[in-house]
């Protein structure tokens, strides 16, 4: 197939500014740095795209973190002695942009994930400026890689999660790469034909290119507009139009 002209000036070059935009990548392999992680390789593809157009980029894996289980934001108040969650969280909320990735094992995502999901939640009771989640005005996307079916099973459940902290997800928000069921070659490996698969390299850039635009017509929004979804307002007696409940009566 050969490019028409208006799709090699799509290829070739654009007027969008993402340079304000920062993302924040955690990996949530269950093998500590300095390991290989197939995951990572995989995150890696969108991390290029998004430095490769100025966002501003860290990438962490969260079992190089002592994050305990739990859906309290610091749990040294509740019995233990290390939680590096706090800062964790802290790069969380400075970023516009977060990509969760993951293993698949035994059709769901890693235990890690499960735990960062569940860190994440212990923040949403928190409200920014303008009485929402503090999530909101942020999006999400996820990336998975594996040996066995899953895929849309698990992002299904993690952008369920985000979006319900308050995340806003794109369309295409996740992709992923897993071989033939069983045991084989993982998403690097030798002639695995995961980097050279091109539903998942397309999957992956599209999900990349949603989020980065996704984050800039939210950050040049300032956000959601706060009418219908201000927690202080609703606690005050604001109902935002919700129907009486006598209506039917």
């Amino acid at each position: 197939m050969t490019l028409n002209e208006k799709q090699k000036a799509l290829c070739e070059g654009h007027d969008f500014d993402f340079s304000d935009l920062k993302a924040l990548f955690i990996n949530c392999t269950l093998k500590r740095s300095p390991d290989f992680s197939h995951t990572e390789a995989l995150m890696k593809v969108s991390q290029e795209i998004m430095e490769a157009n100025g966002v501003g980029i860290e990438m962490l894996r969260a079992a190089d973190l002592t994050l305990p289980a739990g859906v309290y934001p610091d749990m040294r108040e509740h019995g233990f002695e290390r939680d590096d969650w706090p800062e964790l969280s802290r790069k969380v909320m400075d970023s516009n942009i977060l990509v969760v990735g993951t293993p698949i094992w035994l059709g769901e995502e890693s235990s890690v994930c499960r735990v960062l999901i569940e860190r994440l939640y212990s923040e949403s009771g928190n409200l920014n400026g303008k009485n929402q989640s503090v999530y909101y005005g942020r999006t999400g996307g996820c990336l998975i890689t594996g040996n066995e079916d899953g895929i849309k099973h698990c992002a299904m459940s993690i952008l369920y999660a985000l979006q319900h902290l308050g995340y806003t997800i794109p369309p295409q928000a996740d992709a992923g790469w897993i071989g033939e069921a069983g045991p084989g070659p993982s998403y690097a490996d030798e002639d695995s034909g995961g980097p050279e698969n091109d539903f998942t390299q397309r999957n992956t850039t599209f999900m990349t290119w949603n989020l980065m635009h996704t984050a800039r017509m939210l950050k040049d929004a300032g956000g959601l507009p706060a009418h219908g979804n201000d927690r202080k307002a609703w606690s005050a007696g604001c109902r935002f139009s919700h129907p009486n409940p006598d209506y039917r009566a």
